[in-house]
């Protein structure tokens, strides 16, 4: 699991494509602190299907940053 307080836009030198995954959004409160998680569950065809693959916890300024960045580029 990682938390993610903040983004910087990069510049991908090669762009392929990735497998489309099941995902859950939980919203979190630890220490006091509220996050928005999001979940990814992998490929159907993995040895323990059903089981989280990546876990990403966004701190509220990483969510609004986020949230500006995909706002322009959609």
């Amino acid at each position: 699991m990682a938390v993610v307080r903040d983004f910087e836009i990069k510049d991908l030198d090669r762009i392929t494509s990735h497998s489309e995954v099941e995902a859950t959004v939980s919203l979190v409160e630890c220490d006091g602190e509220k996050f928005v998680q999001i979940d990814t569950y992998g490929s159907k065809d993995r040895a323990i299907p059903g089981k989280t693959s990546q876990s990403l916890r966004l701190s509220e300024a990483a969510f609004k940053k986020l949230s500006e960045i995909a706002g322009k580029h959609f």
